[in-house]
């Protein structure tokens, strides 16, 4: 299969920047939008197409993300033009597109266009409004009300959508009170990303690992207590796994092998292992660049991934988390981004990601598991 190569395989998604100068993450907190949104030349989408027609088709679709500040910025004109080229794919099932918004852009006609094209919507919301206060708009105002018109255009077309909510010092101490907001909202799914320090988001203490698991147990207790709520993603994966090893299918979870997320940057870079390291300086990594759609294949650059020297780094700090961490099982290794931004270093092991996002979860359900089976 193309893209196979020294541990690494392609899976999913594949996160694509239809904007120069957005700042990447797998959430979107306190972006400030001050770029141009028209620069994104259309050969880089025509290369990711063409990339995406030469791999097997394996039954899964591949997911395209479109991510990175505001991607509904570039207009609903510039973005049918971005998702022409995969036209053909979408129809034969190969691919499927996913947007993560604010909202705060979203009109009728926008839901035309979304729906059209069966795009998957993420709105990026994290709370009520008083949790909400770093999603700004151009002028620095609040977003929130905007983004509360915008959810309510995508339930009024019909057109379903996640939520991804970053927690914070406020929002990690009423986790009850954010998921009832959440679920009031709509959405099929909620997504929590504990706040982390990493790209741009260096100047906020992050919640600790105490904290973290007091807001797992009592998330754990709120969705049991309300089986009709949108599922928790992170209670999701837990309970696969559980089920996985219950069931005696440890080998479906041991075989899912480490998704490189190749990231495409408007002007056509790729970047591995993770959507926060784009557009980061890291003179000692060539800014974690792998290569350029537009001069070589995708196919080409993954196959090779295993040369470059960031990747080499990661890999030795998975195999290091592996030996050493007793959540490896679950947790399947420290992510790229939260090693380099944390610890300056990919061949550590142990972030406070893992800590707030992993290890508080499982030792959450730990501690609940061990009081219900004293009571």
């Amino acid at each position: 299969m193309p893209g196979t190569s020294s541990g690494l395989r392609l899976r999913r998604p594949w996160w694509c920047s239809p904007r120069p100068g957005a700042t990447w993450a797998a959430c979107t907190a306190t972006c400030r939008f001050a770029s141009s949104s028209t620069r994104c030349p259309p050969e880089v989408a025509e290369a990711l197409a063409q990339a995406v027609a030469q791999f097997d088709d394996s039954g899964h679709p591949i997911g395209i993300v479109w991510h990175g500040g505001e991607p509904l910025a570039v207009g609903q004109q510039k973005f049918a033009a971005l998702l022409a080229p995969f036209e053909a794919l979408r129809r034969a099932g190969r691919v499927h597109h996913y947007v993560q918004t604010n909202a705060t852009l979203i009109t009728e006609t926008w839901c035309d266009l979304l729906a059209a094209y069966e795009v998957r919507v993420g709105v990026s919301i994290d709370g009520p409004a008083a949790l909400n206060t770093e999603r700004v708009d151009l002028r620095g105002k609040p977003a929130f009300d905007r983004i509360l018109h915008g959810i309510a255009q995508l339930r009024e077309h019909g057109i379903p959508f996640s939520v991804i909510s970053v927690v914070g010092t406020l929002g990690i101490a009423m986790p009850e009170d954010l998921l009832e907001f959440l679920t009031s909202l709509g959405a099929h799914s909620v997504g929590f990303n504990i706040e982390e320090i990493e790209g741009v988001n260096t100047d906020r203490q992050p919640p600790t690992a105490v904290q973290a698991e007091e807001f797992w147990r009592r998330t754990l207790t709120w969705t049991r207590e309300h089986p009709g709520a949108p599922a928790v993603r992170e209670v999701e994966r837990l309970a696969e796994y559980l089920q996985l090893i219950r069931s005696g299918r440890r080998a479906e979870w041991d075989g899912r092998r480490l998704d490189p997320i190749p990231t495409i940057s408007w002007k056509g870079d790729v970047v591995l292992l993770s959507p926060e390291l784009a557009d980061t300086a890291a003179p000692e990594y060539g800014n974690f660049v792998a290569g350029s759609i537009l001069d070589r294949p995708l196919p080409e650059i993954l196959r090779d991934a295993h040369r470059l020297g960031y990747v080499r780094d990661f890999l030795t700090g998975l195999d290091r988390c592996q030996a050493e961490c007793e959540f490896f099982d679950f947790c399947r290794g420290a992510q790229a981004a939260n090693r380099y931004f944390e610890n300056g270093d990919l061949t550590t092991t142990e972030t406070n990601y893992c800590r707030v996002s992993r290890q508080a979860l499982v030792t959450a359900l730990s501690t609940l598991a061990t009081k219900e089976a004293v009571a």
